[in-house]
């Protein structure tokens, strides 16, 4: 007999949970941004490379069509920017393979929300005002960090110069891994999750900018104030060792977001990866014109997790993974 049939947060923790998402419902209706709610199946995936999409068959007016659950909301939601939605935000139900533990589990909820016309900096704001107004208290100062001064403060080495065997090289002695052939970015990415990360937010609310171009993702690029060197136009939000959000002056150029799909999915077939599905609607979407503006997702069950003081995600959702 099955025996693992209970929930894996107390119910006095899911009553717990209720209030705090309408905390964040509440903090967005007094800035009037619109609450939206977008499809979980797509035609389109997640190209990243470092994001495992899952996908399924099903029968559509169309026929038998390979649809994608999403890794986040975060294309149709900017097909709604592109349609004149204005500030939108989204509590989303969001998938990616493999990622289990502590701190992820293979379906989790997502935060995200969208500010046309709102400059990275403002937005920064007011994810650590929304990130203050769900822990009910004092996360210290909000302090800025550069990734690359993160590197050499740390690890003592600038990591848009390094040699790659010399990244390599750090990586596997960080990682116990062999790491001989791991690219620049799977070694930088290991790096900052094992050496940097657990010192971030510790006594402050940590945001880290300027991260490699080669990291922009769905961001626009700007030149690194100190050498010129193109840099991601990012931030990731850090507290008590943990990421909570990440953030984008987002994209809006079509050609630059078809080319940079068309990147992913031939560093996929490098890395030996099944190809994903690029999103054509977004790039329509984008080509009629998407308003320039910033981005933000954010892991709501960390953030919970954080505000109640728990152990693990798990502890904050009815049914993790193992037990749906």
């Amino acid at each position: 007999m099955m025996v693992d049939w209970r929930p894996t947060a107390e119910i006095e923790t899911l009553h717990a949970r209720a209030r705090l998402l309408a905390a964040v419902r509440a903090f967005f209706a007094e800035r009037e941004v619109l609450e939206v709610e977008t499809p979980v199946l797509g035609h389109g995936g997640s190209t990243d490379v470092h994001l495992a999409s899952l996908s399924c068959e099903a029968t559509t007016p169309a026929g038998c069509e390979r649809l994608w659950l999403q890794t986040s909301p975060e294309f149709h939601m900017k097909r709604l920017l592109a349609a004149g939605s204005g500030p939108i935000f989204q509590i989303a139900r969001s998938f990616r393979d493999g990622e289990v533990g502590t701190r992820h589990n293979l379906e989790f909820t997502m935060l995200e929300w969208y500010r046309p016309g709102l400059p990275l900096d403002a937005l920064i704001e007011e994810t650590a005002a929304l990130i203050r107004a769900v822990l009910g208290r004092e996360s210290g100062p909000l302090r800025h960090r550069r990734y690359r001064e993160l590197f050499r403060e740390v690890l003592g080495l600038d990591p848009f110069t390094a040699e790659l065997a010399a990244l390599r090289r750090l990586a596997g002695e960080r990682g116990g891994l062999d790491m001989a052939g791991a690219p620049r970015d799977d070694c930088l990415d290991l790096l900052m999750s094992l050496a940097i990360e657990p010192t971030l937010g510790r006594d402050s609310l940590d945001v880290v900018v300027d991260y490699p171009a080669s990291q922009a993702a769905l961001a626009r690029r700007h030149h690194d104030p100190e050498d010129g060197a193109w840099v991601a136009s990012r931030f990731e939000v850090y507290l008590a060792g943990l990421e909570l959000a990440n953030g984008y002056d987002e994209l809006t150029d079509a050609d630059e977001q078809a080319t940079r799909f068309a990147e992913d999915n031939a560093a996929r077939c490098e890395a030996g990866l099944a190809e994903v599905d690029a999103d054509a609607r977004l790039l329509a979407a984008l080509a009629h014109g998407m308003p320039a503006g910033s981005g933000v997702a954010l892991g709501l069950d960390r953030l919970i997790q954080l505000a109640l003081g728990k152990a693990s995600v798990a502890e904050v959702m009815a049914f993790a993974t193992p037990r749906a």
